[in-house]
């Protein structure tokens, strides 16, 4: 690999953090984030109602009410609306519809699995995440960066399938707790094991490059 002719700085910005650009897009781990956050809102709503009141008509329809609100919200900011926010509100309609004609709770526990497939499923995109890395990071890392993109789609498939079988086990209290400490903790993790990698990595490589330099003249 050919060294850069600028000075590398070791001191590098956390690799998932950068915008390349003022016009460019929200990197799409924040972008996914954005609106995960927000179904979760909803969500964790609904458990913490429900837990209360057992009352499953009074939590799901404020499930409901909270999506439609979240778009009514961005709408009258004149806000962006993409696929994946009218897909949330779809599923918190559809999944709380039917929770609320079958009077099973079950079905909104089960909409984050779809959310985090379809997530996962944007981020098998090969060399996804290149375009939104520091130039020092592609220059160095754009095979470590193509390797991190597909560890956060299977992350993401790991979170619904997880999702998944503790809503089949029909424990809303270990599905409450899961919800909201498991997703955010592995992100957090993945993040930190990513932005180590590729520092030393980076690092290493600028290195080697700048030795077999030396000895070359």
């Amino acid at each position: 690999m050919t060294a850069p002719s600028d000075t590398v700085s070791l001191a590098l910005p956390p690799p998932i953090l950068g915008r390349p650009t003022a016009e460019s897009s929200i990197h799409p781990l924040f972008h996914a984030g954005k609106w995960l956050i927000a179904d979760l809102l909803s969500t964790l709503l609904f458990v913490g109602l429900y837990a209360i009141t057992h009352n499953i008509y009074a939590a799901t329809g404020l499930a409901i009410a909270v999506g439609v609100g979240q778009i009514g919200y961005l709408k009258a900011r004149r806000s962006r609306i993409d696929a994946m926010q009218w897909l949330s509100l779809a599923l918190v309609v559809v999944f709380g519809g039917a929770a609320l004609f079958t009077r099973d709770a079950r079905f909104v526990m089960f909409k984050p699995t779809l959310i985090y497939v379809a997530v996962g499923a944007v981020m098998l995109k090969p060399g996804w995440m290149t375009r939104y890395m520091p130039p020092v990071v592609v220059d160095w890392c754009r095979d470590v960066i193509t390797v991190f993109g597909y560890l956060w789609a299977a992350m993401m498939f790991l979170t619904a399938a997880a999702n998944l079988m503790i809503v089949m086990q029909g424990d809303p209290k270990a599905w409450a707790w899961f919800i909201g400490v498991v997703p955010l903790v592995s992100k957090l993790a993945l993040f930190s094991v990513q932005y180590a990698t590729t520092r030393v990595i980076v690092r290493k490589r600028v290195l080697a490059a700048a030795s077999q330099v030396t000895i070359l003249s």
